[in-house]
């Protein structure tokens, strides 16, 4: 059995992004860290390291107990990773995606000026 893996190869085996490349992409962005240091997408990955990755407002940390080197199913991704991300973050999305900013009811048509002034305002109070 492997004794590490590059970071970027787990995190796609992981199911964490959806490509390798976006996972390279990610460690060069400097959107993955291991110990609050940035890493490169090279980087060796061990058991019981702790991985935080910043993906648009969500920050979550996983922790590595096992290696893979290849994609597995979604069901078996416990078995590999353990999810330390705050339920927090979660709610934050959750919140964030709920917001219904741009829902309008059927049959109400184009909002006026007004009120998509009123939607802006509303955007940006709410930092959306």
């Amino acid at each position: 059995m492997e004794e590490s893996v590059r970071i970027d190869k787990w995190l796609w085996s992981v199911r964490v992004f959806k490509t390798r490349n976006q996972a390279t992409l990610a460690c060069r962005a400097g959107k993955v860290k291991i110990s609050d240091q940035t890493v490169k997408p090279s980087r060796e990955v061990k058991i019981g390291d702790l991985i935080t990755i910043s993906m648009d407002s969500l920050k979550r940390s996983v922790k590595v107990v096992a290696l893979i080197e290849h994609r597995i199913g979604a069901k078996l991704v416990d078995d590999f990773m353990e999810d330390m991300t705050p339920q927090e973050e979660y709610q934050k999305l959750k919140l964030r995606k709920n917001a219904g900013f741009g829902y309008r009811l059927r049959g109400l048509g184009r909002p006026t000026k007004k009120e998509r002034r009123d939607i802006e305002i509303l955007k940006k109070y709410l930092g959306a």
